[in-house]
């Protein structure tokens, strides 16, 4: 149904007299920078209608044509009331009347609880753009009752970061209800553009023209432009909505329409996700940006965050003996978790599995396990499928916190639709009150609610280590996937499944951020033999003071330095291809002197796993030449000298 109202919108407006910028509508905002340009106007359509338009410029070049704006909505006895044929019901947008504006600017600094950077910079220009369903020559009349009118703004933040809008709906007084079946939103843009399209969460990604896609395309999504731009569409808080998508308009080229996964219904007041469009000259930009979806929530709504602790977690085996031996491992490895995965209570699949007991074929003494594994400084999580957790969250969570448990990987949630994720969300919430961390696997993706409740530490939502990807798509999710929150990647070392090297693996950690890092994922304790590079996953944090971009490319190569302390860890990786890299090391505190462990593939080195451990001294600008091995990689370890 989305589509045929996106294709019959558009035909209506193709098939209207010529239409005509309506002057006193232009509003322009830009970012504080001043590189971000929206402009924002409406066209007179038909003597009783008018739509809404927006272009968008970066440094005066081309990003977004001009696109339409609006929501789909079916009111019919509030719109019968206001005298509205239906057949023009889900075409609300077109009848608005701008009455009002206002701007706003704001410049804060915030500290997370945890994340890439100890401090966020949020500055930007806001403008608010009031309007209501009124008299446009033939519709409704001015004497009408206010108090039946509808009224909607539209809401601009220009950031230095990107560009981000979004729909309010004002409190009504007569305790309006909506009927929201989708969106008009429009992305067009140059041609030549082609996009890194992913059908699901889950998937590989394929370099395509905005032309025969097969099928929608997930968010984020980046795109290279013809100006050699690299845009960004996404979504932030999106918590009691329906997801986006985005799908090829039909009778425009080169465009892309806002797809929800179903219809909405909502109370005002109310605000939809914003609409994220983000810039860059050069690709790693955009990672060195990424606090713009943070910025797009509410503040932490947790008093005390004392018990929401990141850090290396490994999943363990199912028995009793199996699970403590791993805390052993994680303990002397310099880990902090140790995951119970699907199957210690029974089927994850049945409804009648109960999660508040351990399975009869199970050996595990859950109240046995937290307690060794806290005299060993190691909490447990444990997996439960969203089928348990509906069921029967509210018993769960303070039987979990009894026995002593930090954390719960949700499994298999349903994702896409307003029930389900208001749902998963009220359940991250609830998790808080009894100070449960949480983990979301499969389809989710996030959209910043971590800085609202940051015991959400991380979410799957990327094709990661469960399928082995190859090399080349690990070094397109830096640029995709990971621009829009932390992901559960699972990182591998011994398994032989695996398509890289064993630095390719290594360097993962220091690249993928997530604050509850899975390592070892396909390998159990009695894998080891003391291989002397394990030290840099021994020694890595999961959380970051500073993070920076050293070199990247889509699909080609990328290079991050993260900060903890005075301490800084490098992790370096390629796709499929050979490649030599320099890298300068102008991140170091001038002034000061540093030891640098580097690992990297070396076929020459006597371990069975071919990595080679070299130690120097550095500074400030000194630079690294890396002969990187096809679907390799390197990492480097920077400790300050007394």
């Amino acid at each position: 149904m989305k589509r045929l109202l996106g294709s019959l919108l558009l035909l209506f407006s193709l098939s209207a007299p010529a239409t005509q910028v309506i002057k006193e509508t232009v509003k322009t905002i830009s970012s504080p920078n001043g590189a971000y340009e929206f402009v924002f106007y409406q066209k007179q359509l038909t003597p009783h209608t008018r739509q809404m338009y927006y272009t968008l410029t970066y440094e005066g070049k081309d990003v977004i044509h001009e696109s339409e704006l609006g929501v789909l909505i079916e009111n019919q006895l509030f719109e019968s009331a206001l005298g509205i044929p239906n057949d023009e019901s889900k075409i609300w947008g077109e009848g608005l009347v701008l009455t009002a504006e206002t701007r706003e600017t704001v410049d804060t600094l915030w500290k997370p609880v945890y994340g890439e950077r100890s401090l966020i910079k949020d500055q930007y220009n806001q403008l608010t753009l009031a309007f209501e369903k009124g008299d446009t020559g033939g519709g409704i009349s001015d004497g009408y009752d206010k108090r039946r009118k509808y009224f909607m703004n539209l809401i601009i933040r220009a950031y230095d970061e990107g560009i981000a809008f979004r729909y309010h709906f004002p409190e009504a007084t007569n305790g309006l209800f909506l009927h929201i079946l989708g969106e008009q939103t429009q992305f067009a843009l140059p041609q030549g553009t082609n996009a890194w399209y992913e059908r699901w969460a889950q998937g590989p990604y394929e370099l395509l023209p905005l032309s025969n896609w097969k099928d929608e395309s997930e968010r984020p999504l980046t795109l290279q432009l013809p100006n050699g731009l690299t845009t960004v569409l996404a979504e932030a808080a999106m918590i009691d909505y329906a997801r986006m998508k985005f799908h090829l308009n039909e009778q425009k080229p080169n465009t892309l329409q806002a797809s929800l996964y179903s219809s909405i219904d909502i109370i005002t007041p109310y605000s939809t996700p914003w609409r994220v469009v983000m810039v860059a000259n050069q690709p790693g930009e955009l990672i060195a940006n990424n606090d713009i979806f943070l910025n797009l929530n509410a503040p932490c709504r947790i008093a005390d965050t004392s018990w929401i602790t990141p850090g290396k977690v490994m999943r363990s085996n199912l028995k009793q003996a199996e699970v403590m031996e791993t805390i052993d491992f994680a303990a002397n490895m310099g880990l902090q978790y140790v995951h119970m995965d699907a199957g210690w209570y029974g089927p994850e699949m049945k409804m009648s599995s109960d999660a508040t007991s351990v399975s009869p074929d199970r050996d595990l003494d859950m109240p046995a396990l937290c307690a060794y594994a806290e005299s060993k400084g190691i909490g447990l999580w444990v997996y439960v499928n969203q089928r348990a957790l509906v069921q029967q969250l509210d018993e769960l969570l303070p039987l979990y916190r009894e026995w002593g448990l930090k954390g719960i990987k949700f499994g298999f949630v349903q994702i896409g639709n307003q029930h389900w994720s208001t749902w998963l969300h009220d359940a991250i919430r609830k998790c808080a009150e009894h100070e449960m961390m949480v983990d979301i696997h499969d389809e989710y993706r996030p959209t910043g609610f971590s800085r609202t409740y940051p015991n959400l530490m991380t979410q799957e939502g990327i094709r990661g280590n469960e399928e082995m990807p190859d090399a080349t798509h690990n070094v397109i999710l830096p640029f995709t996937r990971f621009l829009c929150g932390a992901a559960d990647y699972t990182l591998c070392y011994y398994s032989g499944r695996k398509k890289t090297t064993y630095a390719h693996q290594l360097a993962m950690a220091a690249v993928y951020y997530s604050p509850i890092q899975f390592m070892f994922w396909y390998d159990t304790p009695k894998q080891y033999q003391g291989e002397p590079e394990l030290e840099f996953w021994k020694n890595i944090p999961t959380v970051w003071e500073d993070t920076r971009v050293l070199s990247g490319a889509i699909g080609q190569h990328i290079a991050m330095a993260r900060r903890s302390g005075n301490e800084w860890f490098v992790g370096i990786m390629t796709n499929n291809d050979p490649r030599k890299l320099t890298l300068s090391a102008d991140f170091l505190e001038p002034g000061r002197k540093y030891e640098v462990r580097l690992y990297e593939d070396d076929d020459k080195a006597k371990t069975r796993t071919r990595v080679r451990i070299t130690t120097k001294r550095a500074k400030t600008g000194d630079t690294f030449t890396f002969t990187l091995k096809a679907s390799g990689g390197a990492a480097m370890h920077f400790i300050p000298l007394n």
